[in-house]
C-alpha cells in the first residue's frame, strides 16, 4: 500500500506564509539581523529568507556596525538590548556614518514600559520600532515599509 503525502497544488499556505514562491515580497535585498539571542536571530532570519531577502547576521552592536559597513545592507533589524555594545549605540554609529546613514533600521524591544525606549530609539536614529514579542511576519512587513519608503518596490 502507498499513501501519497504530497499535498495538492491549490493546498492553502500556513497562516502568514507566501503561497507559492511567486508570491514572496522580498526581492533579493540584504537584510542585516542584529540579536544576541541566537534562537531570535535564526527565527527572523528564516523567515526573512523565506520570503525572499538575503540575510546577514550579527550577535551585537559591534558586530552589527562592522557588517553593515562591509556588507551595506538593505535594512537593518536591530535589538536593542546586547552586550559589548547595544542597538541604541550601533545605530548612533551607522546614522552619523556617511556610508551608512541612509540604511533603514527597525529597533526591537522588550522593554516598553511608557515611551521612553521608542522616544530612546528614535533619538537613536532608528526609523521604526516594534515592542516584543514580534511576529517574524510583522517584522517583515515593517522592513517592507521601511523599503519601500526609501524607494524600493
Amino acid at each position: 500500500m502507498h499513501i501519497e503525502a504530497t499535498p495538492p497544488a491549490s493546498s492553502t499556505p500556513r497562516f502568514g506564509e507566501p503561497a507559492s514562491p511567486s508570491d514572496k515580497w522580498g526581492d533579493g535585498e540584504l537584510v542585516l539581523v542584529v540579536d544576541d539571542f541566537q534562537d531570535a536571530r535564526e527565527m527572523y532570519a528564516e523567515y526573512l529568507e523565506y520570503a525572499g531577502y538575503r540575510v546577514a547576521t550579527a550577535a551585537n552592536g559591534a558586530d552589527a556596525v562592522e557588517k553593515a559597513l562591509s556588507e551595506r545592507p538593505n535594512a537593518i533589524l536591530m535589538d536593542l538590548s546586547m552586550p559589548l555594545m547595544d542597538g541604541y549605540e550601533a545605530t548612533r554609529i551607522l546614522k552619523a556614518d556617511e556610508r551608512t546613514r541612509e540604511i533603514p533600521v527597525l529597533a526591537l524591544s522588550g522593554q516598553v514600559i511608557g515611551s521612553a525606549p521608542v522616544k530612546n530609539a528614535e533619538a537613536a536614529g532608528c526609523d521604526d520600532f516594534a515592542p516584543r514579542p514580534c511576529l517574524p511576519e510583522d517584522v517583515e512587513q515593517r522592513i517592507r515599509r521601511l523599503l519601500r519608503s526609501r524607494g524600493k518596490p
